[in-house]
């Protein structure tokens, strides 16, 4: 028999419309909003020069896919613990990404003006990673779907 925090954790919902099976990690707000600055990044990089294309491009890029994966690989793990742990590592892999970004300023990569751009983005991400992980490790969290923290 499967718990109710087990079904949570693996819940997927039928969009009948469409016929496509939405994941529980893609109705939260911070994995659409880690997933939309992942593309901003990979924009940015363009105009990065050749020579960093292997290193901090590399890093960059690694650190912007982790955020919105751990956020998914997370939200799939019955045990709170381990979704709290996964919601920690995307909270470092966006710390990560802040220090790439701001030494690409210092490197003269990108503006001042796009590190504020990107770093008001990086900042409302945080924010909610913050409340994700305590709205995991809430033992009443039993009783609030996953779906009603996004709003």
């Amino acid at each position: 028999m499967i718990d109710n925090q087990s079904k949570q954790s693996f819940k997927i919902t039928l969009n009948a419309t469409m016929g496509n099976i939405t994941y529980t990690f893609e109705s939260l707000d911070v994995w659409q909003r880690a997933r939309h600055l992942a593309v901003k990044i990979y924009q940015l990089l363009d105009q990065y020069p050749q020579i960093e294309r292997y290193a901090i491009c590399d890093q960059l890029r690694r650190a912007c896919i982790s955020v919105p994966s751990n956020i998914a690989e997370g939200s799939s793990r019955t045990s709170p613990k381990e979704q709290a742990h996964f919601i920690e590592i995307a909270y470092g892999s966006l710390m990560e990404l802040l220090c790439q970004l701001t030494i690409s300023v210092d490197l003269g990569y990108i503006t001042q003006g796009e590190l504020a751009n990107l770093k008001s983005e990086i900042d409302i991400i945080a924010k909610m990673l913050t409340n994700l992980r305590a709205y995991f490790l809430n033992k009443t969290h039993k009783h609030q779907p996953l779906e009603q923290l996004s709003n």
